[in-house]
């Protein structure tokens, strides 16, 4: 992510010393081609990290979850051997 954003930053200052300084109608192009790539990269990053944070979330529930079955569990052995 810290790459992504470093190369945003050097896309965003080639962009303003292009408005700057007019260095020519290609640059502008490829520039703009560059940004929406990365923007592009940055955004399926994302997607892939929310995707991999909900189902380590999902699988922390299920723990607790099953922790909480084989405690129910071991009370329910005690209460009928007693």
């Amino acid at each position: 992510m810290l790459i992504w954003s470093i190369v945003l930053l050097m896309l965003g200052v080639a962009a303003f010393l292009d408005s700057l300084f007019t260095f020519g109608e290609i640059f502008r192009t490829v520039n703009s081609i560059l940004f929406m790539l990365v923007s592009l990269g940055l955004l399926v990053r994302t997607s892939a990290k929310m995707r991999q944070a909900s189902r380590e979330g999902l699988t922390y529930r299920i723990k607790q979850l099953e922790e909480q079955v084989e405690e129910l569990s071991h009370k329910k052995e005690r209460v009928e051997v007693s």
